[in-house]
C-alpha cells in the first residue's frame, strides 16, 4: 500500500506537469531556465545556507525547551539531511519524519525518553507553518483580484477551508487530549516551547526570519529567469503559492506548486508562463540547496548526539 501511495505521488506530479507543458509554451520555458541570471542563483542559495543556520538554531531552541538537549552541529547537519529527503521522496515530510526517527533512536540508546525528542520536531515544523499559512492567508486577502473575476470563487474556498481545518482541528485536539494523552502532553510541549514570554519573542521571530526567507528565494527564483514584476504586485502571490508544497500528494510540492502559480499569476493578470517558470526555478534553486544534505547521506549522517543539559 505504501509503495502505491509513492508511486501515486509521483503520478500526480507528473501529470500536473504534463498538463502545463500541453498548456504552455515547453521550448520558453526550457530556455529562460537555461539562461538563468547566476547572480540571482547565488544570492538565493546564499539565502538557503542562512534559511538552514535559522532552521537548526530554531529546532536546538524548541527542543531544549522541551528538555530535550541537542548540539547545534547535530541539528544542522540533520536539518540538510531533512530539507533533501523531502526534495527526493514522494509526500514532501518524509525528511521530518526520517529526523524525529532519528532523534528517538539516538536517545533510545541512550535509554532517555524518546518521545519528547520526537514531539519537538512536530512542534517546531508545526509552529512554523502556523505563521506560514498566516502570512499566506493575509496576502490572499490583498490580492488585486476583481470581484467578477471567477478566480475569486477559489480563493474564498480556499481560504474558507482552511480556516475550517484549523477550527476542526483545535476542536478536535481539545476533545482528545488529557494531561496523559499523547496529543496532551504534545500540547504541553508545546506550550512550553512557545507561550512563556522568554519562549514566544525568539520563536516568533525566528519563525518570520524563516518564512522571510523562503519568500526571498522565491523573489531571487523570479529575476533569476527575468520576471521583473514589482516587488509590491509580486510580493503577495508567494506564501499562496508556496502553500501548496505542504498538501502531501506529489513530489516535494512539483505540479501543485505550479498549478498554483498559473491560477494565481492568471487570476491577477499577470503572464501565467511567468508564474510557472518561476516555480520551477524555484524547485530547482532549492534542490540545489538541498545537496549539502545528499553529501550528508553518502558519507553518513552518524548517530544524533545529544549534549549535557546547560
Amino acid at each position: 500500500m505504501m509503495l502505491g501511495l509513492l508511486i501515486l505521488r509521483v503520478l500526480v506530479s507528473v501529470g500536473l506537469l504534463w498538463g502545463l507543458v500541453w498548456w504552455l509554451d515547453l521550448e520558453s520555458i526550457v530556455s529562460r531556465l537555461t539562461s538563468m541570471r547566476l547572480e540571482w542563483v547565488v544570492l538565493a542559495v546564499a539565502i538557503s545556507v542562512v534559511q538552514v543556520w535559522m532552521l537548526a538554531w530554531r529546532w536546538r531552541f524548541t527542543a531544549g525547551r522541551m528538555g530535550v538537549a541537542l548540539s547545534f552541529a547535530t541539528a544542522w547537519r540533520e536539518y540538510y539531511l531533512s530539507i533533501f529527503l523531502n526534495q527526493v521522496l514522494p509526500g514532501g515530510v518524509m525528511g521530518d519524519v526520517s529526523r524525529a526517527w532519528r532523534q528517538a533512536r539516538g536517545r533510545a540508546v541512550g535509554r532517555e525518553p524518546a518521545g519528547p525528542a520526537v514531539r519537538a520536531v512536530i512542534s517546531e515544523r508545526l509552529s512554523a507553518q502556523v505563521v506560514m499559512t498566516t502570512v499566506a492567508l493575509g496576502s490572499l486577502l490583498v490580492l488585486p483580484v476583481t470581484v467578477d473575476d471567477r478566480s475569486l470563487v477559489a480563493f474564498i474556498v480556499a481560504g474558507a477551508a482552511v480556516v475550517l481545518i484549523v477550527v476542526a482541528s483545535v476542536i478536535w485536539i481539545r476533545q482528545q487530549s488529557s494531561a496523559g494523552s499523547l496529543a496532551g502532553r504534545a500540547l504541553a510541549d508545546m506550550a512550553a516551547a512557545h507561550w512563556p514570554r522568554a519562549a514566544l519573542v525568539p520563536q516568533l521571530a525566528s519563525a518570520l526570519l524563516v518564512v522571510g526567507s523562503y519568500l526571498a528565494t522565491y523573489l531571487a527564483a523570479a529575476r533569476a529567469v527575468g520576471v521583473e514584476t514589482p516587488l509590491p504586485v509580486l510580493l503577495p502571490l508567494i506564501a499562496p503559492v508556496l502553500m501548496t508544497m505542504l498538501i502531501p500528494v506529489t513530489v516535494a510540492g512539483w505540479g501543485l506548486r505550479e498549478s498554483g502559480a498559473a491560477l494565481l499569476w492568471g487570476a491577477v493578470g499577470l503572464t501565467v508562463a511567468d508564474g510557472v517558470t518561476t516555480s520551477v526555478a524555484y524547485g530547482l534553486i532549492v534542490l540545489l540547496s538541498s545537496l549539502p544534505g545528499a553529501a550528508i547521506l553518502v558519507l553518513g549522517p552518524g548517530r544524533p548526539v545529544a549534549v549535557p543539559p546547560g
